[in-house]
């Protein structure tokens, strides 16, 4: 399809009106709150939630290296406890922001404090790390490298602190939050025979042991977990990982395994330009000929949640890496920049092809909540369904694209090294000069 006609067909986002309803949106997950406090009330026996289910694990990073380690679990709906774990199919059931929120003040964040490797004044009862499988860091552990929930009980030492802290650019929004005394398994955990593999092989270093993983199946959502709860890697040098970390350290990771698999396959034939919305935020993602480039650019809107101030301009950010990768972390774009490559690396090894790429990502002013960088890795993923725009050149994709953007494409060009960079070998990717 021409790439004039492919976007002339894009739907605008359906949801915008809703969202621009924000402050009323609120009051919701106030009424949330509310209920989770009755349900809590009921599912109490004495200072004990007993017939809990955990389907998930947080790790914090506060006043690191002793950090507070929590056990996630729904109250009043144990039954649904796989809906409550962010992953794909949070996307693939069109979950919108105030869907996210309301499913993260179900859950009760029961935690305590504990050190990533030994024991220290703050946590002198917890063993070093690669060796816990009791107490409160082993059943932690245990339902992170659970194949499904896991039923449990825990003693809390008071009442929750309800309320909701607001997700970041990488991790998603916390629920309410109480103290752990302790916490109890009430059934056998089953642990995937994967998972078996790499806690057995204590000389398995923690990037190997992702990539098995992902190569068995396990989605990065399950590794991080696992990575997070500190049972991957050499046995000695387990520790507990920063949720926040953790997810960017397995985007990277499997992003470098899937980099490496399509180092020596063909390049695309045609300049791609693929698209998709989801919650305020637009992607576009332009494939062109040539060996593996890729650069994400943000543009993020005033009045959205990273640039509030409505008076300001539209603000850019950027991150880039050649055919090598990159040798060090991506400050800019952070968590999305990983999510995002991880996406396009994913389709490309799926068709056995590599490209160029540059991502561009709008951020609207109908992103009024950050609900964690999984909302950009499905974003991307997903742009590959149904059609694409077809383009002459990289140059010409860039500068049709441009008149859709919230900034100027001259203003494109001197932020992004590949759209500045590439008009000067067209012939690479159009074969004439």
């Amino acid at each position: 399809m021409r790439l004039d006609d492919y976007i002339e067909e894009l739907e605008p986002d359906e949801e915008a009106e809703r969202r621009r309803l924000a402050k009323e949106k609120s009051y919701a997950i106030t009424d949330h709150l509310e209920e989770f406090e009755r349900n809590f009330e009921q599912s109490l026996s004495g200072d004990s939630l007993v017939g809990s289910t955990a389907p998930s694990i947080f790790v914090g990073r506060s006043n690191y290296p002793d950090i507070p380690v929590g056990l996630l679990s729904p109250v009043g709906d144990e039954d649904a406890a796989e809906e409550y774990v962010t992953d794909g199919n949070w996307y693939q059931q069109g979950y919108d922001i105030p869907d996210v929120l309301q499913r993260r003040t179900g859950l009760l964040n029961s935690n305590k404090r504990a050190n990533v490797d030994s024991p220290s004044i703050a946590s002198r009862l917890t063993p070093n790390v690669h060796d816990a499988w009791d107490g409160f860091v082993g059943v932690q552990r245990e339902v992170a490298i659970a194949g499904r929930p896991v039923d449990l009980e825990i003693g809390l030492d008071d009442t929750p602190d309800l309320g909701l802290d607001a997700g970041t650019d990488v991790a998603t929004p916390r629920g309410p939050r109480a103290n752990a005394r302790n916490a109890e398994l009430r059934e056998n955990p089953y642990v995937p025979k994967p998972v078996k593999k790499t806690l057995e092989d204590d000389d398995w270093q923690a990037q190997g042991a992702m990539t098995f993983l992902y190569r068995r199946g396990f989605d990065v959502y399950d590794i991080n977990s696992i990575l997070s709860a500190g049972a991957l890697g050499e046995a000695k040098q387990r520790r507990l990982v920063p949720t926040r970390w953790s997810i960017t350290a397995v985007d990277d990771t499997v992003g470098q395994y899937l980099r490496g698999r399509i180092r020596n396959e063909p390049s695309v034939d045609e300049v791609q330009v693929w698209a998709n919305e989801y919650m305020g935020n637009r992607y576009w993602v332009v494939l062109a000929p040539g060996n593996w480039e890729f650069e994400l650019v943000e543009m993020k809107a005033p009045g959205s949640i990273w640039n509030p101030n409505p008076g300001d301009d539209v603000w850019l950010q950027s991150a880039s890496e050649g055919y090598e990768g990159r040798s060090s972390y991506v400050e800019e774009t952070a968590g999305a920049y990983y999510a995002a490559r991880l996406g396009v690396l994913e389709y490309l090894e799926s068709i056995g092809r590599q490209a160029k790429c540059l991502v561009l990502r709008e951020v609207s002013d109908d992103y009024w909540a950050p609900v964690g960088v999984w909302q950009v890795r499905e974003s991307v993923r997903n742009a590959f369904d149904g059609t694409y725009g077809e383009a002459e050149t990289f140059h010409d994709a860039v500068a049709e694209i441009s008149t859709q953007l919230p900034v100027s494409h001259a203003r494109l060009r001197r932020k992004s090294e590949l759209a500045a960079g590439l008009q000067a070998n067209l012939s690479s990717f159009t074969g004439q000069e």
